[in-house]
């Protein structure tokens, strides 16, 4: 299965998703998607280059990091399932409101 798991900024959150994206990847093809701060910010939990850096290593594939690399990704049909974890207030919004 193709699945889509894109990191939201809730930094607290990611090593332990890290552990549940990895099990994933194991078996499945991953589109790696990171919000700008996902790709952006390093924080008390880790550098942004080594989150990116293994967030990508472990999919095997660069990681789709802004509006641009996202917008077509819809239309084609590139993913059965969508994973948005950790899904902040922020993205929840915007989802919901468009």
């Amino acid at each position: 299965m193709k699945i889509g798991f894109a990191f939201c900024g809730s930094f607290c959150n990611h090593p332990e998703l890290l552990k549940l994206y990895e099990d994933i990847a194991r078996e499945h093809e991953i589109v790696p998607i990171l919000s700008e701060n996902a790709a952006k910010y390093s924080t008390r939990f880790g550098t942004a280059e080594d989150f990116v850096t293994l967030v990508e290593a472990l999919a095997g594939r660069k990681a789709v990091r802004n509006i641009v690399e996202a917008e077509p990704l819809g239309p084609q049909g590139a993913m059965e399932v969508l994973v948005i974890a950790p899904c902040t207030g922020n993205t929840l919004a915007k989802l919901a409101h468009g």
